[in-house]
Formats: C-alpha cells, structure tokens, sequence
C-alpha cells in the first residue's frame, strides 16, 4: 500500500516551484489562480526571492503548500492508498487526498499563517529540539516546568521537539542536558508553535476551516492530533482546529500507517525530512521523494 506524505515548514528554498510552472499547463494556471487568492505575486517570490523573502510568514506557507499540491498533480496515475502531513502538511494532504479544494486549502493555509504570526507577537515564545532521550522522559521534564512547556514535535524515537515560553525552554533544555540528551537546541523560530501560546491562532483559525466546505476523501488521512485514519469530514475539521495547539504525533502517524499496511512512504515537496524521519521509525521501509517536475 502506498502512503504519500507532505512536508511542513522549513523546507522551502529560491526558486522552488519553477520547473513546474515552466513545465506543467495546469500547474501554471493555479500558480497564477493562487496570487489572486493571496493577493500578492507569490511566484515571484517562489522563483526568485531570496532565503530571507521565503522565510516570511505570509510567504513560507502557502509556498510549501503551493510546491507539495502541484508536484502531486503531476505524478502519473496518483493513487494514495493513505496520506499524512506535518504540520502545514495536512493541509496539502487533504488536496491530495480530495477533502479540500485547491482554492480552500490555499485560503486556509494563508488565513494559518497571518494568524500563527499575529499569536507570536503577543508574547515571546519559542521551541527546542531535543535529541537522545525517551519521550516520556522529555514529557515528564515538561510537566515538572513552572512555565508553559509543552511536547510539540513527536518527529521520530529519541527526536522530540518542545514549544513553550522563553525561560522554561531555556529551563527545559539545561534539565534535558543533565538528564543525558545528546542535543537540546533552541531552534530559530517565530514563536511556540503547537503550544498554548497558539491560542489566539486556534480561534482566529476554527471560524474559517468551520465556514469550508469538507468532502469525502478518496482514502484516509492520519492526521496530526490523534494519529489515526480519519475519513469522515466532520472530524478531519475537528483535529483540524484542534492542530495549532497540539503536538505533532508524527512518530505514531509513521508507525499507524505502517500497521495499516504502508509499504512504502514518498514525499512530496520540497525536501527530504519526512523520508529521513520514517527510517529512524522503519530502517527498512521503502522510501522515494517527488521534489522536483518528473520526480
């Protein structure tokens, strides 16, 4: 059974989306559809804008999104068996999969980010990643924190990432250090995402993915709250809104999906991330990347 995947931020680079555009007739005409949605010329900036232009809010998303969406049109006889994201990534994972419209999804992944930027300004906020530990040991440092500390990324075993306030991350990282983990890194980032502090977010969110229309996908999504197969539009909508404020489960994603009977992971999008991620889950799993027009 084949999963697809789909990257989140942090991925992007100057001049992603090019090939495609140059080379695909209906990709070209939703990159242009997609700078009337957004308002502003976003291919450009796809193509030619620096690592600094990219790294806007406004910008990173719906350009992760916009480069994972149309590299899927592309791909000959597209038959997900099931589909999962990181974080942004569901977004994409439900055009794949067709929950969402290309022109939805791409307002609600605007709408996502003027909105995550907006929570991040209203108090500093930040996230670490910690590498060599149990999580359950990272989970219970987080809890023993006065400050607000929480999981965010579950990305594979021994890597988890954690979102929280300024000092309790700082606290968290020295505890995690005595503790034995080979890494705790603060991580260059606009604020505490999937954390409480994306609160304002989560509301500001809800009402718009409340006003979409959602269909019945063609196969499952494995969504980032709960990990499980979901196909039921009213409660992909639900764990939808519930994402902005809560972890990224996307070590239990990789090992539901390989019990539901995945046989091999590809990626599409910029990057490698998620391929590198399910082998630390599955060294033996099969895994391909479509990151560019024709592969």
């Amino acid at each position: 059974m084949k999963a697809f995947v789909f990257p989140g931020q942090g991925a992007q680079f100057s001049g992603m989306g090019k090939d495609l555009y140059d080379n695909s007739a209906e990709a070209k005409v939703l990159f242009e559809k997609a700078n009337d949605i957004l308002g502003f010329d976003i291919t450009k900036i796809m193509f030619e804008g620096s690592v600094d232009d990219l790294k806007e809010t406004k910008v990173t998303q719906p350009a992760i999104f916009l480069h994972s969406v149309l590299l899927a049109k592309t791909i000959k006889d597209f038959t997900p068996d099931m589909v999962a994201g990181h974080s942004l990534g569901e977004f994409s994972a439900l055009v794949a999969n067709g929950a969402l419209t290309f022109e939805d999804g791409l307002t609600l992944v605007s709408k996502r980010a003027m909105a995550m930027q907006k929570a991040c300004e209203i108090k500093p906020s930040t996230m670490a990643a910690i590498v060599g530990l149990a999580d359950d040991v990272v989970e219970e440092v987080c809890n023993s924190i006065d400050d607000i500390v929480v999981p965010a990324n579950y990305n594979c075993p021994g890597q988890l990432v954690i979102s929280g306030s300024v000092a309790g991350i700082d606290k968290a990282c020295e505890i995690l250090t005595e503790k034995g983990a080979r890494r705790a890194i603060k991580l260059v980032v606009g604020g505490a995402f999937h954390s409480p502090f994306m609160e304002p977010a989560r509301e500001e969110l809800a009402a718009a993915i409340e006003a979409t229309t959602f269909s019945n996908p063609i196969c499952p999504v494995f969504q980032n709250v709960n990990a499980e197969a979901v196909l039921e539009p009213g409660i992909i909508k639900e764990n939808l809104i519930s994402q902005l404020t809560s972890p990224v489960k996307w070590t239990q994603i990789v090992q539901n999906m390989i019990s539901a009977g995945a046989t091999s992971f590809t990626e599409v999008g910029p990057g490698k991330v998620l391929q590198g991620l399910v082998k630390k889950v599955d060294r033996k799993m099969e895994t391909a990347g479509v990151n560019s027009f024709g592969g």
